[in-house]
């Protein structure tokens, strides 16, 4: 099998080109499919396992999104606020985590569900809080709020959820 000249070079050009879009910094909020804004802080214990007896969870409302979406609607800035004013009044620090649905593939859901924690680690920093509290996770679909496969289960388990580390 014969290739040609060009196509030769064509695929070492190809393979670096996709090893330079690494990037090598996190940050957190979100602009189109780009992270910009505000860098993430070391990640602090507890964060590696949201569901650990060591972060406290259900205290305050998620965060419920749009389908396919990552943008906080006004309807819910009124959750984010709530979160801002009891952190801002303690040292405590906060887990974001996102969730989907089951529609997508693991891979996609997982970047959804980071883009939604990331989100609302934004506005909560908007809000006052300081960055290097917050730490966040995705679990894409794979923690369902309702595991029925319906619009109406679809719409619970889109959010991001909150958790206080003890």
């Amino acid at each position: 099998m014969k290739f040609s000249p060009l196509v030769l070079l064509m695929v070492p050009v190809l393979i670096l080109s996709a090893c330079n879009k690494k990037k090598s910094d996190q940050f957190a909020g979100v602009d189109g499919d780009f992270v910009t804004s505000t860098p993430l802080g070391e990640r602090f214990e507890g964060g590696a396992n949201f569901f650990s007896e060591s972060v406290a969870k259900g205290q305050f409302s998620p965060v419920y999104f749009g389908f396919d979406s990552y943008s906080v609607e006004p309807g819910e800035s009124a959750k984010i606020q709530q979160v801002a004013t009891a952190l801002r009044d303690s040292s405590s620090r906060l887990i974001v985590a996102g969730f989907t649905d089951e529609r997508g593939t693991q891979e996609y859901n997982r970047g959804l569900g980071e883009r939604r924690a990331q989100a609302v680690r934004q506005a909560l920093i908007d809000a006052g809080v300081a960055s290097d509290r917050i730490q966040t996770v995705s679990f894409g679909s794979e923690m369902p709020a309702d595991p029925a496969s319906s619009e109406a289960a679809w719409a619970l388990n889109r959010r991001a959820e909150f958790g206080i580390v003890k």
